[in-house]
């Protein structure tokens, strides 16, 4: 057993969602959003790079004292599966390992709202699963994907990297590939998805503009995407897409979005009221005929008011989200008001008092 997988048992022991190994300091676990020490030593920069050292094949060794982060999925030998990230700073090396549940949770076990069953109904067109780093965009869509395998004859074209959750194919064929073990870039893998008779394309990071064009160019072609951003709501999101790519592609990128971008849904993690869990909360957009004409005409400042008046079409704003999960007690006040965008809003639910004069000097803004 490596000696590694001695943390990563006590971390899955304690219920935490990453295990943090970084020189200087002693292991560390995030436990519903916090990061907390474990009783052990500080640990020394030869120490910890023999821990990474035995869990790493020849390639990925080659790779880290080339310089380069490693990106890889890992199994401990007692169990449970991990996506770790391996980087060197200036102390020395670091890791992370983020846990990845055996078992897909569903839709319901999320407390997903029940338009996101609907986005899987779609047979065309793109839908974005967007949030910050940490904040379940793979469960989402892992439920999500799970979802259309358990009720739909499709062909399902995963791109990962690295692959988290694992798929056997059931109603569907679930094919899953890894961003540098099968193919080169998400890109490449995108390419190459479309000549092998996909129904859905999965591309687990829009991170570059070659990647969005192949990912548009499926969305146009009669196939349903799922992709991910890092952005933080549904305008942030749309700009994003129009500012990655050259400018000349501007007007040609938002006619595509106008027409084939079926939804956004963007996500945070909000501790519950006892602390002991988190919740998605999630803003949602549905793309209609008044935001595509918002989109096209360089308006997408107001696409917030739609989101307010189209909650019969299952759309949300992220503060519409939070207060209504607040008012069902399944997140905590304080937790939320981190996450508000109009924090006035939230006052009357405080209940930390040293955080009320912190938002009134602020001018209630965040």
């Amino acid at each position: 057993m490596a000696r590694i997988d001695a943390f990563l048992k006590l971390g899955l022991a304690q219920g935490c969602s990453d295990v943090h190994l970084a020189v200087g300091v002693p292991p560390m676990l995030r436990m519903n959003g916090d990061l907390l020490p474990i009783k052990f030593r500080e640990l020394s920069d030869t120490e910890l790079e023999s821990y990474i050292l035995e869990i790493l094949t020849k390639k990925q060794t080659e790779g880290l004292h080339s310089g380069r982060d490693l990106d890889f999925s890992y199994v401990a030998d007692e169990g449970g599966r991990f996506r770790v990230n391996v980087f060197r700073k200036v102390t020395g090396i670091g890791a992370v390992f983020r846990h990845i549940p055996d078992n897909i949770p569903t839709l319901d076990q999320l407390r997903s709202p029940a338009v996101l069953t609907d986005f899987c109904d779609y047979h065309q067109g793109m839908v974005l699963v967007t949030g910050a780093t940490g904040t379940g965009k793979s469960t989402t869509l892992a439920a999500m994907i799970n979802h259309l395998n358990e009720n739909r004859p499709l062909n399902i074209i995963s791109l990962e990297d690295p692959i988290e959750f694992v798929h056997p194919s059931k109603h569907s064929q679930v094919i899953q590939r890894e961003v540098g073990t099968h193919v080169q870039s998400f890109a490449d893998g995108v390419r190459s998805a479309m000549r092998e008779d996909p129904d859905v394309i999965l591309v687990g990071e829009m991170r570059d503009a070659d990647t969005i064009m192949m990912a548009m160019t499926a969305a146009e072609t009669g196939h349903l995407v799922f992709g991910t951003l890092h952005t933080t709501g549904a305008v942030k999101t749309i700009d994003r897409v129009i500012d990655a790519l050259p400018g000349e592609l501007r007007e040609q990128t938002k006619a595509f979005l106008s027409m084939s971008l079926k939804a956004v849904v963007t996500q945070v993690l909000v501790k519950t009221p006892d602390g002991r869990g988190r919740r998605a909360v999630q803003e949602i957009l549905v793309n209609n005929r008044a935001i595509s004409k918002l989109i096209t005409t360089d308006q997408t400042h107001q696409i917030p008011s739609q989101l307010q008046t189209g909650k019969d079409q299952g759309m949300q704003l992220m503060d519409q989200a939070l207060l209504d999960a607040i008012q069902r007690k399944e997140i905590d006040p304080d937790d939320a008001y981190r996450f508000a965008n109009d924090k006035r809003k939230f006052h009357r639910f405080v209940t930390d008092t040293d955080m009320v004069p912190a938002l009134e000097m602020g001018g209630g803004q965040g």
